[in-house]
């Protein structure tokens, strides 16, 4: 591993240091075969990008619901969010309007959007109503593809533009199905995330579409977050992992809500 490029490094650190917490020198020079020496430089760059904290033996997270740009988040439940993207891209039919909000499965949910051959041609095959960058980013280059980007201010962390102005296109549109990804769902609390600015958004995502489908791995289910974005009853789909327990599936089918696991 010593022959990691300083990006490449600092990819590994910044993926190390979400999945734990926090970061000691001495084990993540070992980790990545390089010196204490440039793990401490490193640590202090980072920390200079406030993408972490500098503690004495190490680095920390930065601020409890701080969330590293996409580009760095961890990969972790790869493969848990990668079967639920697919399964959310085989709930939409050709022609829908589609709205998809920002963060990583929903991400996903586009590429697999992208990746169905059904999908590859058509008047437009699918119209996608996002207020994320890097989703319309994504699925512009797809000629198949009709982009509605909202307006709005641009959130560095989750690439989501939020705001009054994002807030007055969504108004004024009607989409088939939202999907929408979620920081917890909870069966008595309902959805929610931990920025309101995000919640107000994905609120009115769901106010104006047919179907709301939530995209969210079992680690997100049966816990609270800080802004709420709509009651349970508010959601026709959730699509998640097989480690959801049955009874906590069984209270959001009494709350209406049809449960996927894959």
């Amino acid at each position: 591993m010593g022959s990691m490029t300083r990006k490449e490094r600092w990819q590994t650190l910044l993926d190390l240091l979400v999945e734990r917490g926090e970061l000691e020198v001495e084990p993540a020079a070992e980790t990545l075969g390089v010196s204490a020496a440039t793990i401490r430089r490193d640590l202090d760059q980072l920390a200079e990008q406030q993408l972490l904290v500098r503690t004495r033996g190490g680095a920390v997270v930065h601020g409890v619901s701080y969330e590293l740009p996409l580009r760095y988040r961890t990969s972790r439940r790869a493969a848990e969010k990668h079967r639920i993207s697919e399964a959310v891209a085989e709930l939409i039919t050709p022609g829908e309007v589609i709205g998809l909000t920002g963060g990583t499965t929903t991400t996903e949910v586009a590429r697999a959007l992208a990746g169905r051959p059904d999908l590859a041609a058509g008047s437009p095959a699918l119209t996608v109503v996002t207020n994320a960058l890097n989703i319309a980013g994504e699925l512009v280059i797809r000629p198949q593809f009709k982009i509605v980007l909202t307006g709005g201010v641009a959130r560095p962390q989750s690439y989501e533009l939020t705001g009054p102005l994002a807030q007055q296109v969504l108004g004024q549109l009607t989409m088939d199905t939202a999907v929408v990804g979620v920081d917890a769902f909870d069966p008595q609390d309902g959805a929610a995330t931990r920025h309101e600015d995000e919640a107000a958004m994905n609120r009115l995502l769901c106010e104006r579409a047919r179907r709301v489908v939530i995209a969210a791995d079992s680690s997100k289910l049966a816990v609270r977050a800080f802004a709420r974005i709509c009651p349970t009853r508010a959601v026709d789909v959730l699509v998640t992992d097989t480690a959801l327990p049955d009874p906590v599936a069984a209270q959001f089918e009494a709350a209406g809500v049809e449960v996927r696991r894959v």
